[in-house]
């Protein structure tokens, strides 16, 4: 019961021919192709954001410490004067 013969396949077949005619099977055919091919490429385009995704957050590197800034000079030294008093 699960399965089609070849009797139901060839019924199957002459019932779409006569209603769609011997010109338009082809048409019909290069259709369902085009949308097939379609569908397959966006499935991959997806399944492609995704895998670079992953493989980008895995070249995240952990943030560096922060650099140690230069010991302040005297004052004196910087700003060109000098106290004498």
């Amino acid at each position: 019961m699960g399965t089609l013969g070849p009797m139901e396949l060839i019924l199957i077949f002459l019932a779409i021919l006569l209603i769609f005619g011997a010109k338009r099977i082809p048409e019909i055919a290069r259709g369902m192709g085009k949308g097939i091919r379609e569908f397959k490429a966006a499935t991959k385009d997806i399944t492609n954001e995704f895998n670079v995704d992953d493989s980008s957050s895995q070249r995240i590197q952990p943030p560096r410490p922060p650099a140690q800034s230069p010991t302040p000079r005297e004052s004196s030294q910087s700003s060109g004067t000098t106290d004498k008093a």
